[in-house]
């Protein structure tokens, strides 16, 4: 098992260099295509700079979600093997150890719960209560879930309680959240599709028109009037987009 684990933060994410390279260069067609169609100006691209770094910002949120949501289906994964472990006569700290092995031929070694779950080994070897580190997995995550595991786990180990059922009920608790996640994400998977359709309809609009009827908008570029009403359309379309990504991210 490797030491050298960086104990990572979930509620960021950082690029890799494929990552940034390919993000950058997505964004950076973004902004162009805005700067064409609301401005019909390459130059007008430089002033929406800004939207770049929107993006990429955004594209951190989702990713550091996704990261999330998969750490959650893994610890949901560990739970079940440590309880197994315990209920076949290992302590709970050794039920932790024993499940790596578990762990990787699911996940590989490389997998997020794999990581963890080497810290959490290591700083059992030297001599850190698991309570603790639980509860630093449960901060660094954020995930509901984790945190309350964490506290329930400490409160049990304190005064006594049946660890097995405290492990069987928070897995059963978890894995009908991810269910029901998932069939909330069926459900609305379809609605995320239109709304990808609805995102690309006012550029097609403009598309068409200006294919076909040559001229037909050159009264909104290149003046100070038809700059300011193609802002304020473009003000509107971005907070359109916001708006339609947040109705369509459900979470439980």
């Amino acid at each position: 098992m490797s030491k050298n684990y960086s104990l990572p933060d979930y509620n960021k994410y950082c690029f890799s260099a494929g990552e940034r390279v390919l993000y950058t260069a997505e964004g950076t067609a973004i902004v162009a295509a805005a700067a064409y169609f609301f401005y019909r100006s390459w130059a007008a691209g430089f002033l929406l700079t800004p939207l770049l770094f929107l993006f990429l910002k955004e594209k951190q949120k989702e990713l550091a979600k996704k990261k999330r949501q998969e750490l959650s289906m893994q610890f949901k994964d560990l739970i079940l093997t440590v309880s197994a472990n315990q209920k076949a006569g290992y302590s709970v700290e050794n039920a932790f150890r024993e499940s790596y092995r578990d762990m990787v031929m699911l996940y590989g070694d490389n997998g997020v719960i794999c990581g963890e779950l080497r810290h959490i080994i290591a700083g059992l070897n030297n001599h850190i209560v698991l309570e603790k580190l639980l509860i630093d997995l449960g901060v660094r995550s954020s995930l509901p879930d984790i945190v309350q595991f964490a506290d329930v786990f400490l409160i049990a180990k304190r005064s006594g309680g049946s660890m097995t059922d405290v492990l069987a009920k928070t897995a059963a608790v978890i894995d009908q959240k991810i269910e029901t996640d998932k069939e909330i994400q069926l459900m609305i998977s379809a609605k995320k599709m239109e709304q990808k359709i609805m995102n690309m309809v006012p550029f097609l609009i403009i598309l068409y028109i200006g294919s076909t009827s040559k001229g037909f908008f050159d009264v909104l570029y290149h003046n100070l009037i038809g700059a300011a009403v193609m802002t304020v359309c473009l003000i509107f379309y971005g907070a359109a987009y916001l708006l339609s990504r947040r109705i369509v991210n459900i979470e439980v």
